[in-house]
């Protein structure tokens, strides 16, 4: 139940920051508003209905370690954006396209596709595959040195902070 909770709270917040309906003083602005509720108690009931709420569907369990771990990662691809930017501006700094496989310890499939996304998100690296088999990565990098460095497991080591299990 407090997942279906959450869920609905935020939906609301997100139809009313779409919206822009904060007064109910019009009759317009009570339908629109009534309208909004229904619309996001449906999607509520529907998903709660089809089992949708689980740990990967709506991962609540995450939100007081996600503060810690979006400012990381936001950081991360502000230092991955002034090397790639650096290196297109500078035709000294070398650029050495590589595929790299990166062994992951993530526990959960969530885990996984986060780390698979933040790889992705950091510019100059790109996850091509997911060996699931292997517990490993195909990670395309833009230089040796990001796969060198995706290889010494700090990105994993914050995603594993991040799903409970380091």
């Amino acid at each position: 139940m407090g997942r279906a909770i959450s869920l609905f709270v935020v939906l609301m917040v997100f139809w009313l920051v779409l919206s822009g309906k904060y007064h109910l003083s019009h009759g317009t602005d009570r339908y629109l508003t009534a309208c909004g509720v229904a619309s996001c108690l449906f999607v509520t009931w529907y998903s709660k209905r089809h089992g949708l709420l689980d740990e990967e569907g709506h991962p609540v369990h995450l939100t007081v370690r996600g503060w810690r771990y979006i400012p990381w990662l936001f950081w991360q691809i502000v230092l991955s954006n002034w090397d790639v930017m650096k290196r297109v501006w500078n035709p000294k700094r070398p650029i050495s396209p590589c595929m790299v496989r990166v062994p992951y310890t993530t526990k959960t499939d969530l885990g996984t596709v986060i780390y698979a996304n933040s790889i992705t998100l950091t510019p100059g690296t790109v996850t091509v595959n997911v060996d699931t088999e292997k517990k490993e990565f195909l990670v395309h990098c833009l230089t040796e040195g990001a796969g060198e460095d995706l290889k010494k497991g700090g990105m994993d080591q914050a995603v594993r902070k991040l799903e409970g299990t380091a």
